[in-house]
């Protein structure tokens, strides 16, 4: 494996200052080979592996092991099979003669795999994600704090803004802004309804000690 900079510098020496695959094999001492590899990833590719890890013992039994694994999935919680269990019926029905790690492996990623899910991320017409809090600003050649409100829409991306001396006065601007949505959804609309002490008007407060769902509000 060759650092980043003999990567770097038989690049230049190819592609900047234009000598053969040839040259800068002799120039370095590389194979052309190697060469041939680093003009053709900018970075260390790393190891990879043309095939899969052979399995010569475990190999013809996966399939068995699937067939459990698939059984258990509707089968009562105490009476699914453990690594060990498998390991054991491997050994004692179809005479395996590996050892308990490699099943204990293979097991762990199958049910892995089977763990995995995807939630679909959907932005429609008219929802908006929010925010609010504080910040320290230069206005006047002064240092102060301000209290600022963000809000996009997800679907196009498009940002709203809106002015800081309203929202500072807790006002009620930020509701104007959320009426041109149907939906907002906001991380600080549990703090806003409790009571924290960042700062918020009392149309925000009411507004989202209506919510039934605090992490959300509809307008």
């Amino acid at each position: 494996m060759f650092a980043v900079e003999v990567y770097a510098a038989v690049r230049r020496f190819v592609f900047i200052e234009g000598n053969s695959r040839r040259e800068a094999a002799r120039v370095f001492g590389l194979s052309r080979e190697t060469v041939l590899k680093m003009c053709r990833f900018s970075l260390p590719p790393g190891y990879t592996r043309t095939k899969p890890v052979a399995k010569p013992k475990l190999g013809p039994l996966l399939p068995v092991i699937d067939a459990i694994l698939e059984a258990d999935r509707t089968a009562p919680v105490k009476q699914r099979h453990t690594g060990k269990r498998i390991f054991e019926r491997l050994r004692d029905e179809h005479g395996f003669g590996g050892g308990y790690t490699v099943v204990k492996d293979y097991v762990r990623l199958c049910r892995a795999r089977g763990r995995e899910t995807f939630v679909p991320l959907a932005h429609p017409p008219g929802h908006a994600q929010v925010d609010f809090g504080e910040a320290v600003a230069v206005i006047g050649s002064v240092r102060c704090k301000i209290h600022f409100f963000c809000m996009d829409l997800p679907q196009s991306d498009a940002p709203l803004d809106a002015t800081p001396s309203p929202l500072a006065s807790g006002s009620v601007p930020i509701l104007q802004c959320c009426a041109l949505c149907r939906r907002c959804r906001s991380s600080r609309a549990r703090s806003a309804a409790v009571g924290s002490r960042r700062p918020r008007s009392s149309a925000i407060a009411a507004t989202t000690a209506r919510c039934r769902r605090p992490m959300a509000f509809r307008m």
